[in-house]
């Protein structure tokens, strides 16, 4: 997935509407300023706001062979079995403020997506386990693998997912993208040990989430 001067695809065209409305202010102000002047700084406000919530800095990190990526940017919320024999799940609340793309927390190849549609409860709330989401399950070496969900929240209901089944993954790679405010868990196998814990702060790409 490309990324445009720093920003995920989506956001260019709002980015740019918000500018070309602040523009619009701009000459509006010419003839009245009562009247372009709100447009103006709505305008830039939105701009703003869009160029914020849509960046997608690039993440370098190098983890090693054994190492699990976090795939998302947020706080934990949980980390324990939720009834699926053999399968942990780390829950990752998502803000507005919070980077919002998804990456791959092991290399390997996308063996499965999965859209569902749901309810849209708040994404830090339990219930939104049960919001419109959509799976992505990618396999690694040895048998490996890993389930990154990405979840909806209450305001904005979008999911974009990057990868195809059948596609082939680096560690670290975009995978997808959820809107404003959201929630993303991940399943893993009990074999794996799991780094992170509820509260902790965590960074896609760059924390490390657990070990094989």
């Amino acid at each position: 997935m490309e990324v445009y001067m720093g920003f995920a695809p989506a956001g260019i065209k709002l980015i740019a509407g918000g500018v070309a409305a602040a523009a619009v202010g701009g000459i509006v102000m010419a003839w009245s300023r009562g009247l372009g002047m709100p447009v103006l700084f709505l305008g830039l406000f939105f701009a703003a706001f869009s160029a914020y919530f849509f960046r997608d800095p690039e993440r370098d990190r190098v983890f090693a062979p054994g190492e699990i990526a976090c795939p998302a940017d947020g706080t934990v919320m949980s980390v324990k079995n939720e009834g699926t024999p053999g399968i942990t799940v780390v829950r990752i609340f998502l803000s507005v403020l919070n980077v919002h793309v998804q990456r791959a927390p092991l290399e390997g190849k996308i063996e499965k997506t999965k859209y569902t549609k749901g309810t849209f409860a708040i994404a830090y709330k339990p219930e939104a386990s049960t919001n419109e989401r959509n799976l992505i399950r990618i396999g690694g070496e040895y048998g490996r693998f890993v389930e990154v969900e990405q979840i909806t929240g209450s305001i904005a209901r979008r999911i974009a997912c990057y990868v195809k089944e059948g596609e082939s993954v680096k560690i670290g790679q975009r995978i997808g993208m959820i809107y404003f405010g959201s929630q993303v868990a991940v399943y893993l196998p009990e074999t794996a040990r799991v780094l992170v814990k509820p509260g902790d702060k965590v960074a896609g790409a760059e924390t490390l989430l657990g070990l094989w």
